[in-house]
This record gives structure tokens, C-alpha cells and sequence, in this order.
């Protein structure tokens, strides 16, 4: 019986992790603004709430082709598109600096209804 609570709780950990949320980062090689933002806010990301609600994934826009289902085509670098369960919930086009990032994220986060992890 504990054998078989376990397998069905070890099939159930995969939907979980399905259901987190994550931040996708596009960017290119050459960018100047994934630069800038790599520089001001890539260190700290993690640490944050924000970075702990919604980790950060990457790819590369011009080679990689995530599995999202994205409200519309990615054309810039930086963008981050907020995901859950493969669906785009949110999205910020370019890298407006830090202020105004950590703004536009939390209130993404927000408006997407995910609570904060402190």
C-alpha cells in the first residue's frame, strides 16, 4: 500500500511542476539591452520574490523554439513572457531598467494572479 502511495505521488510531482510558473527570457547574441539587464538584474533575480515565483528560464530567439503557447510572435530581445502550464500569462518587450522592470513584473505577477513567494 505505502509502495503504491508512493508511485502515484511520484507520478504527481511531474503536474506539479507543470503548474509553477517560470519567467522565459528571449535574447540574442548581440543584444546590448540582455546585456544591460544580465548586468543590473540577472545576479539578484534569483533572491528575489519575485525570482522565486517565477524562476527564470532563457533561450535563444533566433535558434531555440520553447514549448509556449505565445499570445503572439516574439520579435525583440529582451522580452519576458510570464508561463504557466505552457501558456503565456503576461509579457514585458524590451528592458525598460531596473526600476521599472521590477514594476512591470510585479504587477505582471499580479495580474496573473500568482501570489508571491517570500
Amino acid at each position: 500500500m505505502i509502495k503504491s502511495l508512493a508511485m502515484i505521488v511520484a507520478l504527481l510531482l511531474p503536474l506539479k511542476a507543470l503548474a509553477e510558473p517560470y519567467l522565459l527570457m528571449a535574447e540574442e547574441a548581440g543584444c546590448v539591452w540582455c546585456a544591460r539587464w544580465n548586468a543590473e538584474i540577472a545576479p539578484i533575480y534569483p533572491k528575489t520574490a519575485e525570482g522565486k515565483t517565477a524562476p527564470l528560464q532563457r533561450y535563444d530567439l533566433r535558434r531555440d523554439t520553447p514549448d509556449v503557447d505565445f499570445d503572439r510572435p516574439v520579435r525583440f530581445t529582451p522580452t519576458f513572457i510570464l508561463v504557466r502550464n505552457g501558456e503565456e500569462l503576461g509579457r514585458i518587450e524590451g528592458y525598460p531598467g531596473d526600476d521599472f522592470f521590477w514594476a512591470m513584473l510585479a504587477r505582471m505577477i499580479e495580474d496573473a494572479g500568482i501570489p508571491l513567494e517570500q
